[in-house]
């Protein structure tokens, strides 16, 4: 399958909030979580713009349709974090996301960063092993939010 995969403008704020809430309502299911408590679910779109602002937003297109999203915060220590990754759930285990985490280890590379970073739900698997295939590791694991929650680490050196 074929992916088109592109810096997020705020043309595409109203799909990256139904993709983000489809993906996040999903993922607390999964996670046993409250979705009125997580952030991701009940963002606006003025959370989304200031993303856009900030941070690097990217958006993956299939057929011309808006299918996956990601954001990256770079730090001036040349780490990062990735948060807001989600795929609509019917383009979900086709590439997507694959294709938006080759694009953001892509430019984390170009910008020199080390480290990047996100959280998880250590108990939806399946996204412990994306993660894991994708070159990640469970650096430490927190319940501050009340579930268990894992922080992965990816580590870019010359050879990655």
């Amino acid at each position: 399958m074929e992916f088109v995969v592109r810096r997020a403008t705020y043309d595409d704020i109203k799909a990256i909030k139904e993709i983000t809430k489809e993906a996040f309502t999903k993922y607390c299911e999964l996670a046993g979580i409250d979705p009125a408590k997580n952030a991701a679910v009940n963002e606006t779109e003025e959370d989304i713009k200031r993303d856009i602002d900030t941070k690097e937003v990217y958006v993956a297109f299939m057929d011309g349709i808006i299918v996956g999203t990601i954001r990256v915060e770079i730090f001036p220590d040349k780490t990062a974090y990735i948060s807001r990754f989600g795929v609509r759930l019917n383009y979900q285990n086709n590439g997507v996301g694959k294709a938006l985490m080759k694009v953001v280890d892509e430019r984390l590379k170009e910008l020199g960063v080390k480290k990047v970073y996100l959280h998880t739900a250590s108990k939806v698997r399946d996204l412990v092993r994306f993660y894991y295939a994708r070159g990640f590791y469970i650096v430490s694991t927190s319940n501050e939010n009340g579930y268990i929650r894992a922080l992965l680490c990816k580590e870019y050196d010359e050879e990655n």
